[in-house]
């Protein structure tokens, strides 16, 4: 199993969607009823249709990955307690009590970074966009998250700064480093945009947009001319 589905393109933009999938490999056993792997713990409801929307939209290319953030959280530092999470949202995974990390490491987080650096290098983006999703409100207890959009970006802001000015003119509720912070957690973008001088943000979507088809054709067309515009007005160079 690869980690990774590549889409071709020949845009300046690189898509890219950690959180994708909710496929589990044959030979892992997760120990949770197969009822969680629908919802937000185990994929980002929705992303993956967007991304791939927004790859015909502009024609760009876009990395997905295909193993559940379950399995292996592919947008965590490798040292991070949640990388192979053993509870998500209150809900236990007892399968990944014993897991191996060093060999979900080496089988899927290695080449899925390794993969999203050889895209790099071949098309040379000037901009990165990840696209992810965020449930309304947290089952552990959480208040409302209102934002339709939340931009997310650590040190470099310079597409992140437009992206939320241009969100908002098209009257779209925003959040500035909401529903969390990316100076908390910005792991794919810090590692392959700030670290190569790449404009980079990431785009936090409201699950309840995009979990059916209108939706993802209302929020790609959205979200596509404000990433052209960022890379072809300068913001991104």
């Amino acid at each position: 199993m690869s980690p990774a589905e590549i889409i071709d393109g020949t845009g300046p933009i690189l898509l890219i969607c950690d959180h994708a999938a909710n496929s589990v490999p044959p030979d892992i056993d997760l120990g949770i009823a197969s009822a969680l792997l629908v919802k937000h713990i185990a994929i980002d409801i929705g992303a993956a249709d967007v991304t791939r929307a927004l790859a015909t939209i502009l024609g760009a290319p876009a990395i997905l990955a295909t193993v559940s953030r379950l399995v292996i959280d592919l947008h965590r530092p490798v040292d991070h307690p949640g990388l192979v999470p053993i509870e998500s949202d209150g809900h236990a995974i007892p399968g990944n009590v014993a897991a191996d990390r060093t060999a979900l490491i080496a089988r899927f987080h290695a080449p899925y970074h390794r993969a999203i650096a050889a895209l790099i290098a071949q098309h040379r983006p000037r901009l990165l966009a990840s696209i992810h999703s965020f449930t309304p409100a947290l089952e552990t207890g959480s208040a409302p998250r209102p934002w339709q959009i939340g931009v997310l970006y650590n040190r470099d802001t310079r597409a992140a700064r437009a992206a939320i000015d241009l969100f908002g003119a098209a009257g779209v509720i925003t959040g500035d480093n909401q529903p969390y912070s990316g100076r908390v957690l910005n792991v794919t973008l810090n590692r392959h945009g700030e670290a190569n001088g790449i404009p980079s943000f990431a785009i936090e979507l409201r699950n309840d947009l995009i979990d059916h088809s209108d939706g993802v054709v209302e929020w790609a067309g959205v979200i596509a001319p404000v990433l052209t515009t960022i890379a072809e007005a300068g913001q991104a160079a």
